[in-house]
């Protein structure tokens, strides 16, 4: 660019042309326009012979006369008359010239390397030219009407410049006889002759600089060589010999510094070096202030050159350049295989170079402008190559547009600028280019300090004028905002380089000098950027143009673009967005989009509603495009922004159509719940959860409780959003996670069948431990710790209805996870737990005294409590390491003194945990009849055991486990040898079991049947078998069938003291029913029992009496027990016993018929006849008329 304030060379040749000047200034000698052709004469393609010289191709030999025949072909191309009928078009200025030679190829090879004009050995005219027409624009280097028009341009300089060669052409011979070539390149270069102007003149540059290149003179062994191997030399051949001055003279008349950078950069080291020196040689002499303008800009573009190592024609350039290097003497000989190197030529020797030519012609550069430029130029090499780090971070984006938008405005408010009238899109570009200086590398300390004397020198020199002209009235020139940007920032890093650099005595004074210096002329120049708000407008513009183009750091403009609320809605900005959305596919810009949008309509009522919706739709396409990880960020920040109602907070006037939406969706889901459909579902669901999170979530925890089999898919499609693990800050509760407060809301205590319960529990496993589908990210939305905080804690009480459904959810999650690597429990304070369950415990032994509205668990489940709490012990103690010795004692010690106020048998349970601390504390009235040892056992007074009461805290003991009841069955001290004290104890051991029995549990009372067992078979229990149910002394072997009998006997015994006046007030009718249970279960294991017996048992083997009739007879007495047992219940407790007599006549009846020969047929109708009699007493009348028909069936 060329620096403002300075006559500018090529606004003088614009304002010529325009007044139609040009035709006589410009031609030379002459003085005369050349003459305009006939056709059939020299606007004919006319072709002679080669004439050869020496056996090579003469430089007089076959050559077109004129480009007639281009002219033609542009005519055709524009849509004029047909290139064979009509009048001729009129020639261009230089048609009239004198053709110059091009050297023919041999018939057996081509014309050039793609070439696409196939000319004839003699003649041709511009019907053939035209058919080739279609193939000109093929290849980087092909002969073709552009090039046509260009050699036209160097014949007639030729021609100008006769009798001498272009090689001898200087300085001042170029204004009179560069103009053709210069008008032919801008004819090249219009873009009315080609589509791509600038790619033609890069094209037509290179062409003429590999001209120059070229070594001279040329042997025809050069020729054939290069014929073969130089993709220049057809259309190198058309333009004749020149020297430097002819290229950079033309790069000057056409302000190509940016071309000239490009091209110098590519070339190899040694070529480049050469080059630039030549240049600066070319500058210093008779320099102009067109000269010093155009080194200014040269300057400038070689410190914002990047580079385009993906260019083809650069590295035909460089390579072509090196093979050129090869074959001269005037270079040293560089390798011979070149291999091309993206660090071609290090700008720093380069830039040394040039701050050298920049005192050569200081002298010359005498107007203002130009002296901004320079000091500018000089300011940012040393900011950027000397004292930025090696690694700068990059301004910020907001600095970054800001920076461009001052740029634009700048030149925007400067008519003397080249770029005030240039569109908006290349201004940016080019601002882009300015404020975007990087470095590579370092400029040598010496070149360094050379440029921080020279502009302390420089300053002092120019600092008053220019001072004078900063602070006139005038508005700001791009040159004088530069000035004060770059010193500005030179100023900064200068301090910040004196602070950190280690330098001698001599340099930090020079350093210190300069930044007084600049400090000082800052100081008295500071209206420049204090007054830099010219056009702030325009900052959407030039950000939208970025995303537009997709230039530098366009990415970054998207994110300006979409938190900037002030250009919002705007049509500029949606004429953006819709032709960019897909830029925007990223989870921030979906975000921010998001959030500007929402924060507009909030405030702006006045923006269309078609407009919102166009918005929002276009912001969803993204959301929808992105990647399942992606969307749940953007998930995560609208539920951190907006909450539960995510974007229907403020836009659901606008989200037509949500409802009917989730309603299809969640139709569809449960209709295709399989693995198969799940992507599209997560797709689906994604787009509803992010318009309006607690519907959806809700809507999917209520279907996956109601629709039978759903909550696994469902469960699967939650786990793939674990953003919806938020928590809300409102919440009073701020632990309670967003999906836990849906689950609560929706369907936690609103169960209507087992089964619903059944598949919440199964919900909450799936979402604490999801099943991973193939090709689906999904992730943990409950923790263990949560689960039992939120769902089981709060509910672990008697009286709470939820008390069941809590228990099977913590038996779950301890199971679920008991196998994982952390230590999950510590979270949930473990011992407070293992309290909460004991104090769940205690409430079982007072359980008949409850109310029935305090028993929402069933006697039952205290088996489970008793396994969650075994296995919770058990993953306590597995981990005691990871407790603090001095925090486990603690925490055993507080357990240990909560649990005093709880029954003795719940803190006997705890004996594994509290083992080696503390000693187990029973009744002291176990001790009489055991011998318990005092190391391990100690006794404590306890109300409601006084004397006599050690039989009844021995059975409780056993009832707790299987251990201890084998521990206590060792410890037991009853003398068999002695009748009375087997009497006594048999008798304490009824009443014990009577006082047990009704607050056993299942299993609490399984361990005393066994027990009991036991004890029959060690016959210290004595139970003596009455006759009350025998007609006649049975002379049967009933030995094998002893112990079922006594306890068929025992049971009964137990069930007539419940049902007596003293203790049948001791139970509610529920508790009756749960003694039946217990009963029935007992009763059921001795038929199984006695069937097992009866078929394998050592006296059905080898014998010829079976025992049949035994079995048959022990029928018969359960059968009488139980409907004993019967009558003294209330009738509305008895369906199972009732049951379970049917069960007794059909195995009876089944044993009978299978051994008809075991009894004799009196004794069979006698049987039947006893059966009846005991059945008649049996009510209500369906029950006893059933069990009648039955008998009566045998």
């Amino acid at each position: 660019m060329i620096p403002q304030g300075c006559a500018g060379r090529g606004r003088s040749r614009a304002a010529a042309r325009a007044k139609g000047k040009v035709g006589t200034a410009a031609w030379g000698r002459g003085g005369a326009r050349p003459a305009e052709g006939k056709r059939g004469s020299t606007c004919r393609l006319a072709w002679r012979r080669p004439r050869l010289v020496g056996g090579a191709v003469g430089r007089a030999a076959w050559a077109p006369r004129t480009c007639w025949w281009a002219l033609r072909v542009r005519a055709a191309r524009r849509g004029g008359r047909p290139a064979d009928g009509g009048a001729e078009p009129e020639p261009r200025w230089w048609a009239g010239a004198e053709a110059r030679p091009i050297v023919p190829p041999s018939r057996s090879r081509p014309l050039c390397r793609g070439a696409c004009v196939s000319l004839g050995a003699s003649g041709g005219g511009a019907a053939r030219a035209t058919r080739s027409v279609a193939a000109m624009d093929l290849g980087p280097l092909n002969i073709c009407e552009e090039m046509t028009i260009l050699h036209g341009g160097f014949l007639l300089a030729e021609q100008l410049f006769h009798p001498k060669a272009l090689t001898e052409l200087t300085k001042s011979d170029w204004e009179h006889v560069g103009q053709p070539i210069v008008e032919a390149l801008r004819e090249i270069s219009s873009a009315t002759t080609c589509s791509q102007p600038f790619a033609w003149k890069k094209k037509a540059l290179i062409i003429i600089w590999a001209k120059v290149l070229q070594p001279y003179p040329v042997t025809p062994s050069d020729t054939d060589t290069r014929w073969q191997e130089d993709v220049f030399f057809s259309v190198g051949n058309m333009i004749p010999t020149i020297n430097h001055t002819v290229l950079f003279e033309l790069l000057k008349s056409l302000e190509a510094s940016g071309l000239f950078i490009q091209l110098l950069m590519a070339l190899p080291t040694t070529i480049c070096h050469a080059e630039l020196e030549r240049f600066l040689e070319h500058m210093s002499v008779d320099t102009s202030s067109e000269d010093v303008a155009f080194f200014l800009s040269v300057w400038w573009e070689m410190m914002k050159h990047k580079g385009n190592q993906q260019d083809p024609l650069l590295s035909q350039f460089r390579t072509m350049a090196h093979k050129y290097l090869s074959s001269s003497d005037e270079f040293s000989h560089p390798p011979k295989r070149f291999k091309s190197d993206p660090e071609v030529c290090p700008t720093m020797p380069l830039l040394a170079m040039l701050l050298t030519g920049l005192k050569q012609i200081q002298n010359r550069i005498l107007c203002p402008g130009m002296k901004c430029c320079a000091l500018a130029n000089l300011a940012d090499m040393l900011t950027v190559f000397a004292l930025m780090e090696d690694d700068p971070q990059e301004v910020s984006a907001t600095v970054y547009l800001d920076k461009l938008a001052t740029v634009i405005s700048v030149w925007n408010s400067d008519t003397q600028n080249p770029y005030y009238q240039q569109a908006l899109v290349e201004k940016v570009k080019e601002a882009e280019r300015d404020v975007s200086l990087t470095s590579l590398a370092k400029l040598p300390s010496e070149t360094i300090f050379t440029g921080f004397e020279f502009m302390c020198s420089l300053l002092r020199e120019w600092g008053k004028e220019l001072q004078t002209m900063l602070n006139s009235s005038q508005g700001t020139s791009y040159d004088s905002y530069r000035l004060c940007d770059s010193l500005t920032s030179f100023s900064q890093n200068l301090k910040l380089y004196l602070d950190s650099t280690s330098l001698s005595k001599e340099e930090r004074q020079v350093v210190s000098e300069l930044a007084e210096c600049v400090e000082d002329f800052l100081r008295k120049t500071n209206r420049v950027l204090k007054n830099k708000g010219f056009e702030k407008d325009i900052t959407a513009s030039i950000a939208m143009a970025i995303i537009e183009q997709k230039m530098d750091r366009h990415m970054e403009m998207c994110y300006i673009f979409a938190s900037e609320k002030k250009w919002a809605f705007s049509d500029q900005w949606l004429a953006c967005l819709v032709n960019n959305w897909a830029l925007f596919r990223e989870p921030d810009l979906v975000l921010k989009l998001l959030e500007t949008v929402m924060e507009v309509t909030a405030t702006d009522r006045a923006i269309p509603e078609s407009q919102i919706k166009q918005v929002i739709g276009l912001i969803l396409e993204c959301y929808a495009d992105l990647s399942l990880p992606d969307k749940n960020k953007v998930l995560s920040g609208t539920l951190l922004s907006w909450g539960r109602k995510g974007l229907s907070e403020n836009l659901l006037a606008y989200l037509d159509g949500f409802q009917e939406d989730l309603n299809t969706t969640f139709n569809q889901l449960a209709q295709s719940a399989s693995e198969q459909g799940l992507a599209k579902a997560v797709a689906s669901v994604a787009r509803l959860i992010i318009l309006h999170p607690e519907i959806t979530v809700k809507k999917m925890c209520s279907m996956a409780v109601v629709n039978l089999g759903t909550h696994k898919f469902l469960a699967q499609i939650l786990s793939a959003f674990p953003a919806l693990r938020f928590t809300e800050e409102q919440d009073p509760n701020a632990s309670t996670t967003f999906v836990v407060s849906c689950l609560k809301e929706t369907v936690w205590t609103k169960f209507s069948t087992p089964k619903e319960e059944k598949q919440f529990l199964e919900l909450l496993g799936c979402l604490v431990s999801p099943v991973k589908p193939q090709g689906i990210p999904v992730a943990a939305l409950l923790e263990p710790h949560e689960v039992l905080k939120e769902f089981v804690l709060p509910f672990l009480m008697l009286d709470v209805k939820e008390v069941d459904l809590s228990l099977k959810i913590f038996l779950q999650t301890l199971e679920a996870n008991a196998c994982l690597e952390e230590y999950w429990l510590q979270t949930c304070s473990p011992f407070p737990l293992i309290f909460s369950l004991c104090q769940l415990l205690d409430c079982f032994s007072k359980y008949w005294q409850l109310p029935k509205e305090k028993r929402c668990l069933l006697l039952d489940g205290k088996d489970l409590v008793v396994h969650i709490l075994e296995i919770l012990c058990e993953i306590v103690l597995a981990n005691a390491e990871t407790f603090s010795p001095d925090t486990w004692i603690k925490s055993l010690s507080w357990l240990h003194r909560k649990l005093e106020q709880l029954d003795w048998t719940v803190r006997l349970r705890m004996k594994n945990l509290f083992e080696g601390h503390f000693k187990c504390e029973v009744p002291a009235t176990l001790f009489e009849i055991c011998k318990l040892s005092e190391d391990e056992w100690t006794s404590q007074a306890h109300p409601g055991y006084g004397p006599g009461t050690g039989l009844l805290a021995w059975m409780e003991c056993c009832y707790i486990s299987s251990s201890i009841s084998e521990q206590m069955l060792s410890l037991l001290v009853v003398d068999v040898g002695n009748p009375e004290e087997v009497r006594l104890f048999s008798k304490g051991f009824l009443v014990a079991l009577v006082q047990v029995m009704p607050w056993c549990s299942s299993q609490e009372w399984q361990y005393l049947y066994q027990l009991t067992r036991r004890l029959l078979e060690k016959q210290l229990l004595h139970v003596p078998y009455s006759l009350e149910y025998i007609q006649f002394v049975p002379l049967l072997n009933l030995k094998p069938f002893a112990p079922e009998l006594q306890l068929s006997v025992l049971l009964l015994r137990v069930f007539q003291f419940l049902c007596s006046q003293s203790c049948r007030n001791w139970l509610p009718i529920e508790g009756w029913s749960h003694v039946v249970r217990l009963l029935c279960n007992s009763l059921t294991n001795l038929l199984d029992s006695v069937r097992m017996i009866q078929s394998v048992g050592p006296w059905a083997q080898g014998q010829e009496q079976d025992l049949t009739q035994e079995t048959l007879f022990f029928y018969t007495q359960v059968f009488c027990h139980v409907l004993h047992i019967m009558a003294m219940l209330p009738h509305e407790v008895c369906e199972p016993l009732y049951v379970l007599a049917l069960e007794i006549l059909t195995c009876y009846e089944t044993l009978s018929k299978a051994n008809p020969s075991s009894s004799s047929l009196l004794q069979k109708v006698n049987e039947q006849r006893f059966l009846k009699s005991i059945a008649e007493n049996i009510s209500p009348e369906e029950r006893r008329q059933t069990l009648l028909q039955k008998i009566s069936n045998f």
